[in-house]
């Protein structure tokens, strides 16, 4: 007997090393694929995304065979879409939740229901399936992606705009949908239930539940925990708490049979108010783009090759049918929620494509068997198809916004010669710091999506070229990977200088100092901590100013004036300070002047103490003629 156990022992110990092994390759595969592929695709300009799942393809069992066992990678990979929510949750505090009410509520339920039951009207139809078919079908197609849309829009920089949240809105709601579409499909399924398969009220109340609960956990045990961990400060705490988030809360609505993702959207929304989440986004970021990549490899692998070409007709039309149904009800919808017709037609456009949870239902309904596995393929395919449209429709896009601006005869950036300093944002603010470039001799490259103010600028001689200076890939077009200076000169009215395409272009330029000249405080205390080399609230400066010179008209002497200059300098930038680090607008309130709260009344209001007159960080700067910019030397935020 102890030699039979001892054999058996050994022979799971073996199949445990030979499995290691067999994901160890699979894993060095699959890196490598990815790397060849993304690269390709980016440089066509067809995104990541689309490179993903080309490359699973290409090594998959029905081509070259070099990865044999893709199902089981399906489940880490789907870690992927859970880290996606998560970070996507983050960026939804409840202030935005609230303003975007009407988009993501009215707008996005709207799209759901009638793209979903048309495309299903239209399969019934074309295909001649049943109802419940027809359904499970129509029902996913009507979910556009959020996996390239979202990184696309970021990409650019669009993600705060009126455009790029009202296509957030939708794609939210996209994403809350997905458990009401499973429940859907799992209540029309054919499939003998399983003894253990709650029914579909005990699938609602399941829900509700865990969403309270995670609430719950978040406010009174997730808060208190990235505070100790803040005061610990330990970076690799805050990866492992965030990680332990995201893994926790989609494990709790995995146990009860409910969507991963939307445990971990969930776990974002909990921490979207935290004055940490930065830090915890900027943590996970890297795992989310790690395994979002290996989720849609897997999904390449999976997808049936043979199956496809067998039916090119069918995956083409059945494209070409989704992508056209879903571009009109969602430019009909858009323009019946009060956007204009140009407007409403770029939404149609950005979100006709079906979306990478198509894959999830599919599978979901062909285990239901509610579709055959061949169709469950094929529809596959046609989700790929759909979605490597949609660069070439945002190209369509940039078309119609050039259109819109009056004129598509203007010089784009990519007829720029190379120089050492690029100024987004040609008003009198952009021209005020390029004329003190040219001082020098300093080449300077302007760039504005205003077309107004580039006729104003060519009025007077000056050479403005035509974009959104925002976006990385204008950006690299107008020379910016040699360029030592970049600055933002726009008055970011749009919400386009957020924190993520700011941080995309300090990532994509490594090299260049990045001076933003930023919209309010609010504004200043959200790209707190990037590595920009100045960062200076508009009007800043002149209201310091005229404050002094009011002082002056009210008879307080030169130098009386000047002493509450610097004692309001000083105690606004620990205002500052103390509100970027708690993101909480009220702190450091008892800081501020008021009538019943003046100078003389004040403690600690000596005058001898100057302070940091810049802002957050002042430091001095060698700008000596050889060297105009210096990078190193530390930034000066105010």
């Amino acid at each position: 007997m102890t030699t039979l156990l001892i054999a058996a022992s050994v022979a799971e110990t073996a199949e445990a090393a030979e499995s290691a092994a067999t994901m160890l390759e699979y894993g060095a595969i699959m890196l490598g694929t990815a790397l060849l592929f993304v690269t390709i695709f980016r440089k066509l300009g067809l995104g990541a995304t689309l490179g993903y799942i080309a490359g699973g393809i290409f090594i998959g069992p029905h081509v070259l065979g070099l990865v044999t066992e893709p199902e089981r990678l399906s489940a880490i990979s789907e870690i992927g879409i859970a880290l996606l929510l998560f970070i996507v949750g983050l960026e939804l505090n409840p202030g935005r939740l609230w303003r975007l009410r009407n988009d993501i509520f009215g707008l996005g339920l709207a799209q759901v229901v009638i793209c979903g039951l048309a495309i299903s009207l239209f399969v019934w139809w074309a295909l001649g399936v049943s109802p419940a078919a027809a359904l499970a079908i129509g029902l996913p197609l009507a979910l556009s992606s959020t996996a390239q849309v979202l990184p696309m829009l970021r990409a650019e920089g669009l993600l705060n705009t009126p455009r790029g949240e009202r296509a957030f809105s939708v794609l939210l709601f996209q994403d809350l949908s997905i458990v009401p579409l499973i429940t859907i499909i799992a209540a029309m399924s054919r499939a003998p239930p399983g003894p253990d398969d709650p029914s579909g009220w005990m699938l609602a109340l399941y829900t509700v539940g865990a969403i309270v609960g995670l609430v719950l956990a978040g406010r009174y045990l997730l808060n208190p925990l990235f505070r100790l961990i803040g005061r610990i400060g330990e970076q690799e705490f805050f990866i492992v708490a965030g990680l332990f988030t995201v893994f926790a809360a989609a494990a709790l609505m995995h146990l009860l049979g409910l969507s991963v993702a939307l445990g971990a959207f969930i776990a974002g929304v909990m921490l979207a108010e935290s004055p940490y989440r930065h830090e915890i986004e900027s943590d996970v970021e890297p795992f989310r783009s790690i395994l979002l990549g290996l989720f849609f490899l897997a999904v390449g692998m999976m997808l049936d090759v043979t199956t496809v070409l067998a039916q090119p007709v069918f995956v083409v039309s059945i494209a070409l049918a989704v992508i056209v149904i879903k571009g009109l009800i969602i430019t009909a919808l858009a323009r019946a929620f009060g956007n204009a017709w140009r407007r409403s037609v770029r939404l149609g456009l950005l979100l006709s494509q079906a979306g990478e949870f198509g894959f999830v239902l599919f599978a979901q309904a062909a285990a239901a068997q509610l579709i055959l596995p061949e169709a469950a393929s094929l529809l596959g395919a046609v989700i790929t198809l759909s979605m490597a449209t949609t660069p070439l429709l945002m190209r369509l896009t940039d078309w119609l916004d050039r259109r819109e601006q009056g004129r598509d005869d203007l010089d784009g950036p990519e007829q720029s010669p190379d120089t050492p300093a690029i100024v987004v944002g040609s008003g009198r603010f952009g021209q005020t710091v390029a004329q003190m470039l040219q001082a020098k001799g300093v080449g300077v490259t302007l760039i504005d999506k205003q077309t107004s103010a580039i006729e104003r600028a060519e009025e007077f001689g000056r050479k403005v070229y035509y974009g959104d200076g925002t976006r990385v890939d204008l950006l690299r077009t107008a020379g910016a990977d040699s360029a030592r200076v970049i600055a933002f000169c726009n008055d970011n009215r749009d919400g386009s200088l957020s924190r993520a395409s700011l941080g995309a272009v300090l990532e994509a330029f490594p090299q260049a100092s990045v001076l933003v000249r930023t919209y309010d405080r609010i504004h200043l205390m959200e790209i707190d901590k990037l590595d920009l080399a100045f960062a200076q609230r508009e009007l800043f400066e002149s209201a310091v100013a005229m404050g002094r010179a009011a002082l002056r008209s009210a008879g307080f002497k030169p130098e009386e004036a000047e002493r509450v200059e610097r004692e309001y300098r000083r105690r606004d930038c620990e205002r500052l300070e103390r509100q970027s680090s708690t993101g909480d607008l009220h702190a450091g309130e008892e800081l501020s002047f008021r009538e019943d709260r003046t100078l003389a009344q004040m403690p600690g209001s000596g005058g001898g103490e100057e302070g940091d007159e810049g802002g957050l960080i002042d430091r001095a700067r060698d700008e000596g003629p050889a060297d105009p910019v210096r990078k190193d030397e530390g930034p000066h935020r105010g």
